[in-house]
């Protein structure tokens, strides 16, 4: 396994560019709360070969659906996620092995901008296929192949720009605004992401870190049926540049070689999202499907894919007056908030 790791600075320039108001309807100046219920399985799935043999190892977490709550007011959104073992589904740890995750995203909406910075914690994998390394084993009786102590670990973000200021990118990530008539969009995003791999085995720790950067560039569109009711499909391509580092460590403290690897990275996406919308109450859903591709070496390569199902309820309402008074006032010092 690898991991990225990438420090990237970048210049976020304020564009005098107004809301339509006839086209957009902005509730950035209210808060919004949201409770969210995803599906997001994740795996990645190693392919090598050796000898002119092919094996595959598919790994994945145990904890399938997550349940998050964010938070939304001008320019800021945040949200935190987490999997708790209530859920039918997520607490098979018998078979499976106990898995955590934790989520934590922030998203700063600086005029056609939108910036997201996020942080992912996840321990506990087992093996998918464990029929293909375990002679007999049974499916829904027999315990996975599993890796309780393999964590994976990532601080990253994103950047993208709008090219369409009548269309609201917005009102699909956060619905912190409205599209009021149908229109489609170019979406240009960096991507930046730092990921930890690390295991203990017996009396062996691996570790691995990976940085990478990518470009990507989406069509969106946003299809409004009714006053109230929107769908919005959308899918992009994206490539970019792998950088890895690995290096075990003995329990006499003697290290492995380090080893080191880059690469090409090729990726995509693709989704849905539908939703209703008033000034108070909204709901919806969103289906989101992507795939990153990329080489170890010439024998060896990852997929990792990601299947995103989510179902959202949320409520508007007025902030309080200290709230308003004091963001008021810090946005005269910071002109971009």
């Amino acid at each position: 396994m690898r991991i990225y790791f990438l420090i990237i600075a970048f210049l976020c320039t304020k564009i005098n560019a107004q809301i339509d108001t006839a086209k957009i309807t902005s509730y950035e100046h209210q808060v919004m709360v949201r409770v969210n219920f995803d599906t997001n399985l994740e795996d990645f799935v190693f392919n090598s070969k050796s000898e002119g043999i092919e094996e595959v190892i598919k790994i994945s977490v145990n904890n399938k659906i997550k349940t998050s709550l964010s938070l939304d007011y001008r320019i800021i959104s945040a949200s935190v996620s987490f999997a708790p073992n209530f859920i039918p589904g997520n607490n098979q740890n018998e078979l499976k092995g106990k898995s955590s995750y934790t989520n934590l995203e922030f998203r700063f909406f600086p005029k056609s901008f939108i910036q997201e910075v996020y942080y992912k914690n996840v321990k506990g994998f087992y093996i998918r296929n464990t029929e293909d390394f375990i002679p007999r084993w049974r499916r829904k009786i027999d315990p996975y192949i599993q890796f309780p102590d393999l964590r994976v670990q990532s601080f990253g973000g994103l950047t993208s720009y709008v090219f369409n200021k009548d269309f609201s990118l917005k009102g699909i990530y956060t619905q912190r605004e409205w599209q009021k008539v149908s229109k489609g969009s170019l979406v240009a995003a960096i991507d930046y992401d730092l990921t930890i791999f690390s295991n203990q085995m017996d009396e062996y720790e691996s570790k691995e870190q990976q940085y990478t950067l990518g470009l990507n560039l989406g069509y969106y569109y946003n299809w409004v049926i009714s006053k109230k009711v929107s769908i919005a499909p959308y899918t992009w391509l994206g490539s970019g540049g792998k950088w890895g580092v690995s290096q075990g460590t003995f329990s006499d403290g003697t290290k492995d070689e380090k080893e080191t690897y880059r690469s090409l990275t090729f990726r995509w996406g693709s989704g849905i999202h539908i939703g209703y919308n008033s000034d108070r109450f909204l709901y919806g859903t969103k289906i989101d499907v992507t795939s990153h591709n990329y080489r170890i070496d010439s024998e060896s390569r990852v997929r990792n894919n990601n299947i995103y199902g989510l179902i959202y309820v949320g409520y508007r309402f007025a902030p309080p007056k200290a709230v308003s008074e004091n963001y008021d006032k810090i946005q005269k010092k910071i002109p971009i908030l």
